[in-house]
């Protein structure tokens, strides 16, 4: 089953560029940067990658931010991540980053877009990897912070597709970035939220209603709700669901009791995603590996959750075709 993973066309449609940032490289750049890090050694980094809740890594994952700086180091951050895509199969990706975490600490806006771009462009040309960029608004930071970031964004609005919602769920409601959410739709954004991870249902409710969002990520808690798991499925919605995050932020307590094959059987539209690969385990193949071994999926589910994530990515029809054809003829002859 595993080899069927590995060689499994799919799409990751939930990855955080800033959490794949690994410890060797992380010490790297620091080095290079000649930034000092409360941490001695690679080893020591790994150690501090152990979380009680999402706040608990939030605050190492905005640490480790502080060492990028130049164009370089956020081309190698990406590229290193599009490296790892290509070992596992992963035909397209979308990328989702952090402008604020870098902006408010003085690097220009430029420098963040032009270094992921250089290295989305390289993966495409090396490897036939196709990626877009999802800008994700800090929502622990306030509504008029996220404007002046989407402000900044327009001098690069061709080489952004999306506007997403991360950072702490509690106590941040989608309601409190309907604003901004409207104005980047107006301006073309597709728009995406995080809702449904420590959140309740009804920050899935405001995400849908409010936002107006295209895909929901995460969304576990919306099986709290009968009527909107029922809304979910009329709207054709997918969730971008990450097993290894949610059991390393105690979404999850064990993947046995992960509801990722209920939500399937319910009808919902389920992708798997590596969410932050470097803090939380592992890549997107050993969340597909781990989550089948504990739910017992069959290569039939494993093909399933890989067709949604080319369906309900954002590429154009045509490449969508492709990728989907891809898949098919592999499952065809590895049933």
């Amino acid at each position: 089953m595993e080899n069927f993973i590995n060689n499994l066309p799919k799409a990751e449609l939930h990855l955080h560029i800033e959490g794949s940032f690994e410890p060797e490289l992380m010490f790297k750049i620091a080095q290079r940067n000649a930034i000092k890090i409360p941490f001695n050694s690679v080893a020591e980094i790994k150690e501090a990658y152990k979380f009680n809740c999402l706040q608990d890594f939030l605050d190492i994952y905005y640490q480790g931010a502080q060492v990028l700086q130049t164009e370089e180091d956020f081309f190698d951050l990406t590229f290193s991540y599009l490296q790892k895509c290509n070992a596992q199969n992963v035909r397209h990706t979308e990328i989702m980053f952090d402008p604020q975490t870098h902006t408010e600490r003085g690097i220009p806006f430029k420098t963040v877009i032009n270094g992921i771009v250089k290295a989305q462009e390289k993966a495409e040309r090396d490897f036939g990897i196709t990626s877009l960029l999802i800008m994700s608004y800090l929502r622990h930071l306030s509504e008029a912070d996220a404007f002046k970031t989407l402000e900044e964004s327009l001098p690069f609005k061709d080489k952004i597709t999306c506007v997403g919602l991360d950072s702490s769920e509690k106590g941040n409601p989608p309601s409190k970035f309907k604003n901004v959410f409207k104005k980047s739709m107006e301006i073309g954004y597709i728009p995406v939220a995080h809702a449904g991870e420590e959140g309740d249902a009804d920050y899935v409710w405001e995400a849908l209603d409010i936002l107006k969002i295209k895909r929901i990520d995460h969304g576990n808690n919306s099986l709290q709700d009968k009527e909107l798991i029922t809304e979910i499925v009329k709207r054709d919605l997918a969730l971008t669901v990450c097993p290894l995050s949610n059991t390393a932020l105690q979404v999850v307590s064990d993947l046995k009791d992960h509801p990722l094959k209920k939500m399937m059987q319910l009808g919902l539209k389920v992708t798997i995603n590596s969410d932050d690969p470097a803090f939380f385990g592992g890549q997107v193949n050993t969340n597909y590996i781990e989550i089948q071994k504990a739910l017992n999926l069959s290569k039939k589910n494993l093909y399933e959750l890989a067709k949604n994530s080319f369906q309900y990515s954002f590429l154009d029809t045509d490449t969508k075709q492709k990728y989907l054809n891809e898949l098919e003829t592999y499952y065809a002859n590895n049933k």
